[in-house]
Formats: structure tokens, C-alpha cells, sequence
């Protein structure tokens, strides 16, 4: 980790400023993510950051978690990225599809978790750890490394987004999660973690859920539910982890429409053949996908395709890469 640290310090010597993006709607890890890369390179080496992202924080508990933090993050303009500042990407990739760069823009950092892209292997200073739960665990050492004294918000929110990315220390976690866990747990508001994690939800969550249940599909070990129109794009993903929580079920697949695309998340409880593989082969060159064996995201664009019928063919692609047959017998979750 020395190494790798002076490797970023001397990526950034003659940077006064950085720009860093997280991935598209954050989550807790991007977050938390982003904020730590802040502190570390303030703290090491005199650059001020400013943190931006495209889209929306959705979920309660997101939203909850950046009130907390004193809002440290705002909305991505166009002219953000066309100017002077290098940029660096947290929680994601060039070429992911899941972050505002296009090919023009050349990240002068990265720091992921998710399966290696290619055009990561240009930037300047890359650290893509495949095997490791959360990009959160990843900074935790860096910061580490750094001696620099994580104070309790920023430990408080790089505890949640390694226990949001994997579930607790269950899902994908590796020691580099553990060990950055258990490190940053004597040191976490407590109180404020509490609130995060019961933050109150509005009403449009509850008609999720019941669009949810009402069309969800039980096949043998696998759960398939299409919500329609979303008020957010994250909802997909909250309501496959809920879904997943289901006796039996192995594999939890949710889809809904939001901003012109098909959105579909992907859950699931073995890693084999994994619902990154899986997403990416259903979805193919319809539009962009990618993930863990554990968990997985893809969109495509509707043009003018109608979006349920879509999202019962994206069903059936994805029963026939399971293994289980399109016209495999199902019934209603609620019948």
C-alpha cells in the first residue's frame, strides 16, 4: 500500500485541483468513495476537490446519508467536465456506461471494484480491485497508508458503503473489507448510522413495493417482477434486494421504466454463473450492463419499444441462461 500511494502521489504532483465523479445516481459506496479520495488528496498532497454526479440519490437511506454529510457532493453540469481539472472516478470505470465521461474525457484516476475495463488500462493511475466487496474498503487502506485520522462522518459513511456492498460482510466480501470494517467500526457515529439506516421512506416507495409484489413471477428458485413506470432509477434495485429475502429463491430479477430506458437489477445468492455474466448476456448490444457475481444493473434504451414486452423477453432470456426454459410453469408471488 506504501507503494501504491506513492504511485498516486506522484500521478498527481503537479495537480492543484481534481475533479472526482462517482458513478451515475451513487450510492453509499460511491459516496463514501468520493469523499475519502477528497480527504486524501487534501490531506497528502494540497488539491482541492470537487465531487459531482449525474443523476439523482434516491433512496431514503442515501439521501439520509448525504443530508448527514453535509450535502459534500452536487449535481454534474455540462461544463464540468470540459474544464481545466484532471478527473478521477470512483466506484466506476471509462467505458463502464454507468458515469458521464464519454470517450473524449481521460480520467487521470480510477478506483473501482467492478470487473476490469480495458480503457482503464490508459488512465495514468488505476486501482481496480476485482476481488474486493467495495471501493469504500479500497480508500480505507489508502487513508490508512496515508496516516491520515478518519473522523467519525467520513467513518461513518465508509463503514455504510461496505456494509451496503456487501450485505453485511456476506455478499462478495473480501479481507480487504473485512479488515477496513473492523477498523472503522470503533470509530463511526453510531447515532447517526441508526438514522441513516431507519431513515423514513416516501409514499412512492410503498406503491413500488406493491407493483412489485403484485407482478412478481415465482419460478423454481428465481423471482422475476417488472414495475413499470419508476419516480427514481434506482428503484429496480431496492425492491430485487427485498425480492431476494424470499424462502427459496436464489436468483431475484426486477425491472421498471425510468428516463426512456428499460432498467433491470439483478440479485442473487450463489455466485455461479453470476448475475454480472448473466446481464451482460441477456442485455448484449440492446444497451449497457455489468456487475458481481452477487449483484447486477443493465439498461436499454426503448426507442419504441414497448417496455413491458421487452421486460418479459429479458425474463425469458434470462430463465434460458439460468437453465430453466421460457415456458417454465410459474405462479403470482400474491396469487
Amino acid at each position: 500500500m506504501v507503494e501504491r500511494l506513492e504511485r498516486l502521489l506522484k500521478a498527481v504532483e503537479d495537480v492543484s485541483s481534481v475533479l472526482i465523479v462517482p458513478h451515475n445516481d451513487p450510492d453509499p459506496d460511491a459516496i463514501a468513495s468520493a469523499l475519502a479520495l477528497e480527504a486524501l488528496l487534501r490531506d497528502r498532497a494540497g488539491i482541492v476537490s470537487r465531487i459531482r454526479y449525474e443523476g439523482l440519490v434516491g433512496r431514503a437511506e442515501n439521501q439520509a446519508l448525504v443530508l448527514y454529510l453535509q450535502c459534500p457532493l452536487k449535481r454534474l453540469k455540462a461544463r464540468d467536465l470540459n474544464g481545466p481539472e484532471p478527473l478521477a472516478l470512483v466506484d466506476t470505470q471509462p467505458g463502464a456506461g454507468n458515469n458521464p465521461l464519454t470517450a473524449l474525457h481521460k480520467p487521470l484516476l480510477v478506483f473501482d471494484h467492478h470487473p476490469w475495463r480495458e480503457a482503464s488500462g490508459a488512465v495514468p493511475f488505476s486501482d481496480v480491485r476485482t476481488g474486493v466487496g467495495s471501493t469504500s474498503a479500497v480508500l480505507v487502506e489508502y487513508l490508512r497508508a496515508a496516516e491520515i485520522e478518519i473522523p467519525p462522518p467520513l467513518a461513518t459513511a465508509l463503514f455504510y458503503g461496505i456494509k451496503t456492498d456487501t450485505a453485511g460482510l456476506i455478499r462478495s466480501a473480501s479481507s480487504t473489507d473485512l479488515t477496513a470494517y473492523h477498523y472503522l467500526q470503533p470509530r463511526i457515529d453510531v447515532d447517526a448510522l441508526i438514522e441513516i439506516e431507519s431513515a423514513q421512506v416516501p409514499e412512492i416507495y410503498f406503491q413500488g413495493l406493491d407493483a412489485a409484489l403484485h407482478a412478481a413471477r415465482v419460478y423454481k428458485g428465481i423471482i422475476i417482477s417488472y414495475i413499470g413506470s419508476m419516480q427514481r432509477p434506482d428503484m429496480a434495485a431496492e425492491m430485487a434486494d427485498l425480492l431476494l429475502r424470499l424462502r427459496r429463491i436464489k436468483w431475484a430479477i426486477c425491472m421498471g421504466m425510468y428516463g426512456g430506458k428499460l432498467i433491470l437489477a439483478v440479485r442473487a445468492r450463489v455466485d455461479r454463473p453470476g448475475a454480472g455474466r448473466m446481464v451482460q448476456a441477456i442485455v448484449g448490444d440492446e444497451g449497457m450492463a455489468g456487475g458481481h457475481g452477487l449483484m447486477a444493473a443493465g439498461q436499454i434504451p426503448l426507442r419504441n419499444a414497448e417496455p413491458e414486452q421487452l421486460a418479459w423477453e429479458l425474463a425469458g432470456r434470462a430463465l434460458e441462461y439460468l437453465k430453466i426454459g421460457r415456458d417454465s410453469q410459474w405462479k403470482p408471488l400474491l396469487g
